[in-house]
């Protein structure tokens, strides 16, 4: 990829701040190649990759080293987008927001920095990845789990930092952060939490602080580089049991959602329950073209003939249940009879117990904090060369709210003549709508379709209440601008504090659409 420089910055002024981060971390690890660029764009990008180019890439290995290229970005103006491992595939992997932006790689700070078996935590940097991290619970002969998304390929923080979620009762991955390290832009550490006092001993323990406390402010944040948190593990249970179950018809997931809403409230489930359709079943399997040769969207008559012939429901719900084996017979007796009231279908029992060995499945073993990347085949789906995006708005969970979302992106998803992969993540009071759309990025009918595509869900789901809570680089300013209460105060009041302790806008303009007034032209730029 040919260099695009930031905003502002002169060929020479670029090369005078390269070398000056050269003495930082070394010249090996400032990469501004054509080849280096290419590697911190955008694999799955829907369109050119050059719509959000780095002008380079710089790795530091220390907190010391982010201060020091954080001053030195302030003094050359070079913009920073910080990225833990630039694996969060389909929401703009590493590429940038700004175009010109330098990736701040933070790949490099891998290390398990501190572990506590008895109150269950760890203390970890930015390159941790869930393959990481779990190997280091299993060198330890640790009795802890983590919670994991379907991707464990990517960071452990970085995942939590973009409000990701896992399967297990710590599926809410940003709750799980406790204590951050953070350099802000101006170059000074700050910790959060009880951390904000001098040798604290509950820095990683207490989930607040006296007075504000700003964890949540460097979540999904341009506000400053996070190098390091506390991250809170689930202790290993005595028991635990999965049901699994077959859900044969698509508007069944209405009264689905409302048993599991109030088993969940009732605390007899405590995980997050991920319910995916057919297709995400499917994908595993082969590729499109094995199971429908034709263009447009797979038409309904197909899917039944597919559901048939795999042995599929329309929606395959597992839950786990985890602790004492004798409670957990008593609850299992609770959820069969909760889901007899709608269905005969049958519900497997696969029970665990403390000193088995936990037996290789992909799909199942995500709930038992082992990761996998077995998700990523989905990729794979369309042939070619495969992308994939998700549009993620949050509803009630409510068989209400949920069949009206449903209903809404299945019309918009047809119009558009594309394949429907939907699934819901129930949380508690809410669920996480999560609707995969995958193109082969070298048709460009296809991409042309799918950028309208997800344009058209981000409307007309706002104006039915609805918002996403986690979204591609390019359509960030337009999922901002839905969240509109008097004027989009929200985003007013992020750009306020951002123009105050950021006057430079160094640190990842854009990002979540909030922008820095150093950089508030470029708003336009580089949006779908």
């Amino acid at each position: 990829m040919e260099l695009t420089l930031p905003p502002r910055i002169s060929p020479a002024q670029f090369d005078s701040a390269l070398r000056a981060y050269e003495g930082v971390v070394g010249k090996d690890w400032v990469l501004a190649s054509d080849q280096d660029r290419d590697a911190y764009s955008d694999i799955y990008a829907p369109g050119p990759k050059e719509q959000w180019p780095a002008s380079a890439a710089v790795a530091p290995s220390s907190t010391e080293e982010i201060q020091a290229i954080v001053r030195l970005a302030n003094e050359y103006k070079t913009p920073l987008w910080p990225v833990s491992r630039g694996k969060n595939l389909g929401y703009g992997t590493a590429a940038p927001r700004m175009a010109g932006s330098i990736v701040l790689d933070l790949s490099r700070m891998n290390k398990v920095e501190s572990f506590d078996s008895q109150l269950a935590y760890a203390v970890i940097q930015p390159g941790v990845s869930y393959f990481d991290m779990y190997e280091h619970l299993q060198r330890n002969n640790s009795r802890l789990w983590m919670s994991v998304p379907g991707n464990g390929w990517g960071s452990v923080l970085g995942n939590a930092l973009d409000h990701g979620i896992g399967y297990t009762p710590y599926g809410l991955h940003a709750r799980n952060l406790c204590g951050l390290e953070v350099v802000l832009p101006s170059g000074e550490i700050m910790h959060t939490g009880m951390g904000a006092m001098e040798g604290a001993k509950a820095a990683h323990l207490f989930p607040l602080s006296f007075g504000p406390d700003w964890t949540q402010m460097f979540t999904q944040s341009n506000m400053g580089v996070v190098a390091k948190s506390g991250l809170w593990l689930q202790p290993e249970p005595e028991a635990s049991v999965n049901l699994s179950i077959s859900i044969p018809e698509e508007d069944d997931i209405g009264w689905v959602i409302d048993v599991i809403t109030r088993l969940k409230l009732a605390n007899v489930v405590t995980q997050n329950v991920f319910i995916p359709s057919w297709l995400g079943k499917i994908v595993i399997k082969g590729q499109r073209k094995d199971f429908w040769d034709k263009p447009g969207a797979i038409p309904e008559w197909r899917v039944k003939e597919l559901l048939k012939e795999h042995k599929l429901g329309y929606w395959g719900p597992q839950l786990r249940l985890y602790g004492n084996e004798d409670v957990l017979k008593a609850q299992v007796a609770v959820v069969k009879a909760a889901f007899k009231q709608h269905t005969d279908s049958p519900m497997e029992e696969h029970w665990w117990r403390q000193g088995d060995e936990i037996p290789y499945n992909p799909v199942d073993n995500p709930t038992m904090g082992i990761p996998s990347a077995v998700a990523l085949q989905m990729g794979d789906w369309v042939g070619g060369r495969s992308g994939h995006m998700g549009f993620s708005p949050v509803v009630p969970a409510t068989s209400t709210h949920v069949m009206d979302q449903l209903k809404r992106s299945r019309k918009i998803i047809a119009d558009h003549d594309v394949d429907f992969y939907a699934s819901f993540t129930v949380s508690g009071r809410f669920a996480t709508n999560i609707n995969m759309l995958m193109f082969d990025r070298d048709n460009s009918e296809q991409v042309a379709n799918i950028r309208r595509l997800f344009g058209t869900l981000i409307e007309e789901t706002a104006k039915a209440g609805y918002g996403e809570y986690r979204t591609h680089l390019g359509w960030m300013d337009a999922v901002n601008q839905t969240y509109d209460f008097n004027d989009g105060i929200q985003r007013r009041l992020n750009e306020t504090v951002k123009d105050a302790i950021d006057p430079n806008g160094i640190i990842a303009p854009g990002k979540q659409g909030v922008w820095p007034s150093a950089y508030r032209n470029q708003r336009a730029e580089g949006r779908a």
